[in-house]
């Protein structure tokens, strides 16, 4: 299955959650890929001990299944810039996520 995750908040749970969702489906064979839009591309930082969102991210991305999108109109307004794991995204590949994927989910 391709599954589209769409992150656009901050919330540590929410976030590590969505996380541990994305890694759990690569590990059933399954194709991810998550968008950070809003908030969401400050997902890094409310990583704690209790809900290691690094922790995450690093497994997720160890797999050759997994990519992660950030809106580059998002990453701007906050003054932010893409870094090597998460790559400059537009609406136009939001759409194209949504199109090609079997499954969207939001958090």
């Amino acid at each position: 299955m391709k599954l589209g995750i769409i992150i656009s908040q901050t919330h540590p749970e929410t976030v590590w959650n969505a996380f541990r969702l994305a890694n759990f489906s690569i590990k059933q064979g399954d194709t991810v890929k998550i968008f950070l839009i809003g908030e969401g591309v400050e997902y890094e930082t409310n990583n704690s001990k209790k809900y290691n969102i690094q922790e995450q991210t690093e497994t997720f991305l160890q797999s050759d299944n997994a990519k992660i999108l950030a809106c580059s109109t998002c990453l701007k307004s906050r003054n932010q810039e893409a870094t090597n794991a998460c790559a400059l995204s537009s609406m136009k590949d939001l759409y194209e996520l949504i199109q090609k994927s079997d499954k969207i989910l939001t958090f």
